[in-house]
């Protein structure tokens, strides 16, 4: 459960704690991570700034240590007392509710929708994300160290590589745009809290769950 960070106003809490340290590090460090990736594959994988930046081999290493070291922050982060509630919003990520499939069906036109702690959106994005690293951590290994694989497995290991990196880009550049957009969970995801105003009205469901005292 979440816990309530300040007083009520009302029925309504004036703030609401969203996201706690553990899980804000977690994020934060991934996200680093993937931009680090994402920065250095366009320089690998574009001539025009490959030449422009130079140190090829270096950006290479880079391109490869930020792979490697992709998962550690999620293991880390999940582990111990400390990951308690990282590992309860995996749950909840992995618990799709009716309200989430009403929610496609409808494009989110149905205001009778109750979202709990996240988006289906989000939920969507999470699966692709936790699918996409480990798909991504092998063909990745496989071009870094091709010498012992077949060529037919080199082959097919860049392209599975280059195009799940490329949904990839969509899918951050999405998530980009949507949490700035919405400063409320922006601000959720760097300092914890949120309004209880919006807690209640964009996830009523997570809302009502939170405990009173």
């Amino acid at each position: 459960m979440t816990s309530l960070s300040e007083p009520f106003i009302g029925q309504v809490p004036v703030r609401v704690r969203r996201f706690d340290v553990a899980t804000r590090v977690v994020h934060w460090a991934n996200a680093t991570l993937f931009l680090v990736l994402l920065s250095s594959g366009l320089v690998l994988s574009f001539g025009p700034l490959s030449v422009l930046v130079g140190r090829r081999e270096t950006v290479k290493d880079v391109h490869v240590w930020a792979g490697l070291l992709l998962p550690l922050p999620v293991v880390v982060g999940a582990a111990g007392r400390w990951g308690r509630g990282l590992r309860s919003d995996f749950g909840r990520l992995n618990r799709w509710l009716a309200d989430d499939r009403r929610w496609f069906r409808t494009l989110g036109r149905d205001r009778s929708v109750r979202l709990g702690k996240f988006h289906p959106g989000q939920k969507l994005n999470a699966a692709f994300t936790a699918g996409a690293i480990p798909v991504m951590l092998l063909t990745g290994s496989i071009m870094r160290w091709p010498r012992s694989f077949d060529l037919s497995w080199r082959t097919g290991a860049t392209f599975v590589h280059d195009w799940v990196a490329t949904v990839l880009v969509f899918a951050i550049v999405g998530h980009i745009v949507k949490a700035v957009s919405d400063p409320v969970a922006l601000r959720g995801m760097v300092g914890g809290d949120v309004d209880g105003a919006w807690a209640a009205h964009h996830h009523p469901r997570w809302h009502d769950d939170m405990p009173s005292d």
